[in-house]
Parts: structure tokens; sequence; C-alpha cells
């Protein structure tokens, strides 16, 4: 009924928009550099932009279901940014930039759920920091994104307020969760920012299955206050994108200090004047690239195996030395009890700063209203009993900087990284291909990106790899040491820019 609602309001807005000339733009594959430079050559303005993308909500939403919402107030948004820009001359970083929001962030005047009718018509006072920080930069919210309910399930993105999300490559297929509206989106072009969270997979995963790049930074540089959480000493909000270079402009504005999220001071001093610098062509000549056998051998479907062999064929003919395998000394114990259960704790934390209902305090409220998802249901029991680390309840679940076995997993892998003076370590974000819907718990295998990044806090950023059968995308992972951002994005730019392997989901033009 809620979505009939929205999308009858949009239809109501678009039949309101009084455009002073109607134009066709083309919105595939848009990029912010090519936004800017058709609104300074004067072929569309913003306002037209974003009749265009409500237009293309309309005609594909309904059968990739990955938006929720729209912004009754993006049109207005569009207008005034256009003003300006006749007045002054001068655009903003992200100006007039489409952006397409996970349900879990804040977003000002607009429903917030986290996918779960606990949170069903809670509207936030104020934007999320990081939204706060697009919409100052110019970034104009589009829609809110579907999303896997309390980001619990990293295999798919089922909500019970809008039911599952479907790969645009193949709807047969999920496109992983818990960020999947956003993936989908962004992937089929409707919109050009895209925001996720990420806890152990959620914005490398989905954008990994929709063929796009995911930028999971370094714990501690970007601010997570205003977002529902999930494990707060995991969670990285952040941009999923169909460019590097995108996804660089993004970083550049989020990026930074927020006295609201103590981790963020662990930035001060480590963030360059810009990261758009490092969008370097020959950004893997005489880079060390390791190979981490470990998790690339882990039971791989042989097709997604051999995408991940040519590409370590062709970061070497893009100027980089392999090193490989990377063995990293004790990793398998290194890598066990690391998870600690902290949802009770973070989600009661959110409830009381920023929901404030009597009637919504505690995880027993939020499984008193339910859910029409079994596994959703399945995660609020569990975490009604579970806390801590299991099963190693005696050492405290502490952040990744003063946690004793996040810092020594981290340690290990960067000692290894050091000795064989590498820039960055590989594998393919997933062993395995997109699951189908019907299928999706049985059919989950391959998710790397839980194993190494939540933890240690680096930063990894996943690329487009290819396709494997049935138009299925698959992504290549780069891990780097903390904060060097500026090296993976030189890698995965360089990479990118040498492949081309990005390509819109058929009939998406």
């Amino acid at each position: 009924m809620f979505r009939k609602f929205s999308f009858l309001f949009l239809a109501i807005i678009l039949g309101c928009s009084q455009q002073k000339e109607p134009v066709t733009i083309d919105l595939n594959e848009l990029t912010i550099a090519s936004i800017h430079a058709a609104y300074e050559e004067g072929q569309y303005s913003s306002e037209q932009l974003v009749t265009a993308y409500l237009e293309r909500i309309e005609q594909e939403n309904e059968k990739l279901n990955a938006l929720t919402v729209i912004n009754p107030k993006a049109l207005d948004i569009a207008k005034a940014l256009d003003r300006e820009f006749e007045e002054n001359g001068t655009l903003r970083p992200l100006h007039g930039i489409p952006m397409i929001v996970k349900d879990n962030f804040n977003t000002k005047g607009m429903e917030t759920t986290a996918g779960a009718l606990a949170l069903k018509d809670f509207i936030p006072e104020e934007d999320a920091f990081m939204v706060d920080q697009l919409v100052k930069a110019g970034a104009i919210i589009l829609a809110k994104s579907n999303m896997a309910e309390w980001a619990f399930s990293p295999m798919h993105s089922e909500s019970s307020t809008f039911g599952t999300t479907r790969n645009p490559y193949n709807l047969d297929h999920v496109p992983a969760g818990s960020s999947g509206g956003t993936a989908a989106a962004i992937a089929n072009n409707i919109g050009v920012i895209g925001l996720g969270t990420d806890t152990g997979n959620s914005i490398r995963g989905p954008s990994s299955h929709c063929s796009l790049v995911g930028f999971r930074s370094t714990l501690g540089l970007t601010s997570r206050s205003g977002v529902v959480p999930l494990y707060l000493r995991n969670d990285v909000a952040g941009p999923m994108m169909r460019t590097v270079e995108d996804a660089t402009r993004v970083l550049e504005v989020i990026a930074g200090y927020d006295p609201l999220d103590p981790l963020t001071k662990y930035s001060d001093g480590k963030i360059p004047e810009n990261y758009t610098q490092f969008l370097q062509k020959d950004g893997l000549n005489g880079a060390r690239i390791g190979v981490l056998r470990e998790l690339s051998e882990n039971d791989p479907n042989l097709e997604v195996q051999a995408l991940f062999e040519q590409a370590i064929v062709d970061l070497q003919s893009l100027g980089a030395e392999i090193v490989d395998p990377v063995g990293v000394p004790d990793f398998t114990d290194l890598r066990r009890n690391q998870w600690c259960d902290m949802f009770r704790q973070d989600i009661e934390d959110y409830l009381a700063t920023y929901v404030k209902r009597d009637t919504m305090k505690t995880l027993e409220d939020i499984a008193r209203v339910g859910t029409t998802s079994e596994y959703a249901r399945e995660g609020v029991e569990y975490f009604l009993t579970a806390s801590g680390r299991n099963p190693n309840p005696e050492i405290e679940c502490l952040d990744s900087y003063t946690d004793e076995r996040r810092i020594a997993f981290r340690e290990a892998i960067e000692k290894r990284m050091d000795e064989l003076r590498l820039d960055a370590i590989v594998y393919p974000s997933w062993n395995h291909q997109p699951a189908l819907i019907d299928s999706f718990q049985t059919q989950y295998r391959g998710d790397n990106s839980q194993i190494i990044a939540p933890h240690t806090g680096q930063p990894a950023f996943t690329v487009p790899m290819g396709f494997t059968s049935g138009n299925l995308p698959a992504g290549l992972q780069f891990l780097g040491r903390m904060y060097a951002e500026p090296t993976l994005i030189k890698l995965t730019y360089a990479y990118e820019q040498g492949t081309q392997h990005r390509v819109p989901p058929s009939g998406s033009n």
C-alpha cells in the first residue's frame, strides 16, 4: 500500500513540475564530471535532470523493487541549486547530483525504517552527518533504497517494509545484502551517488554483485552518526558508484571528523588535501600486489576463479609486480573469534538518541512489533540472548584501535605487507556467483568481504572484474593498510581504466 502511495505521489509531483523546456537526457552511465559539464554548457539543468530520473524511477523500479520512498522536495531543491548557479556561476563539489540513500541513514523529513516495522513512520529531525555533508556539497537526495532488514543479511535484501530487491543483471538473482537496493538502483542508472553501509560485506558485496565500485574506507575515516547500526564497532558508511572517480569525489566530501562519532578522531592528520589527485591511469606502474590464495582458492566457482586469474594477468600487464601467493602467518587462527554480538547495545543507543519513543526503547520492543521476514525474525530472536564475543567472552569487545584480537590480526597482515613491500592484497570479493533469490541461503558461498577488513579496520575497495554465465557480475577486492585510501584509489582507478569491465544491465540504456 505504501509503495503504491509513494509512486502515485511521484506521478503527482512530475505532473506539477513546470519546466521551461522539456529536454531528453541520456541517463546511461552519467558521471559527476559529465553532469557538471552539461550544467556549465547549458545542456540541461538540475531540475531537468531530477525530472528525468524521477521518470526513470517510474519506469524501472517496479521490476527491481530497489527504492522505497521518493524525496518530495527533490525538484524544489534542484530548482534552488539552479538559481544558485545562475546567480554566482559556481558549482559546489556535488552540485545537482542525484543521490540514492540506503534506508538506514537518517534523512530529515523522510521516513527511515532500516527495513523494519519497528521504525515504520519514524521521520528523523536531522540528516545523518554523512548525508548532511553530501547535501551541503550540493547532492540531491532523490530517494531512499530498500535493504536487508536491520542490515542483518549479507545474502539478500529483504525488508518487512518493502519486500525483496532483485539484481538488475538477472532478476532471478539477489543483489546480495544488505545495501542491495542502493546497488540495484545505481547499477541500473537510477541516480548517480549511492550510499550504503558495510558491517562485514554490505557495501562491497552488493557492489560486486551489481558491477559497481564499492569503497569500504578505514574505520575512523568517515562518520556513522545518524545511521541505524548493526555492530557499530564494525560499521562503515560510504559510496557505491559506477566509477572509481565518482566514488573518490564522494569520499573527498565525507572524510573527516564528526564530534558525534569519536572514532573519527583517529583520522586527524591522515586525510590528504584532496583524493582526486590520486586518480592516475598509470597508478599500477611499479606497484607490488599480493595474491591472498587462502581466500581465492577457498572452494571457488570455476568461472569466478577464471576471472580472478585473468585479473592477475591484467594487473601485471598494467605495470604491477605480482607476489603470488601471500601467506599471512597464523591467518586461520587470527581470523577466528573476531565477531562480537553488539546489536542490542547499539540499537538501543540509537533508539534513545534518535527515535525517542516510549514504546520503542529496547530490543524486546522490536521483537514485540515483529516482522514479516523469517530471516529477520530469527536474527532478532538470536540477539535477545546473544551478547559479546563467542566463544571468548572474557576478551572485551572494543574498536579496531583498542581490541587486542583486532590489533593482532591487523598487525600480522600489515607486517607481512611490509616484509613483501606490498601496496595492496587482492582476492575476489565473492568466490561464487550471486545466488538465486529463492535459494539464497543454500547458495550463500564465497563471501570474502567478511573475513579481514571489518575486523582489522583496514580499507577494502571492490571494482568490477567481469561477468560469469547468466550475465552475473563479479568483483575484485583490493585491501590496503590503514588510511591507505590514496594508494587504493591509484590502484583501483588504473585497473578500472585498463580493463573497462563495467557494463550497464541489458535494457537500462
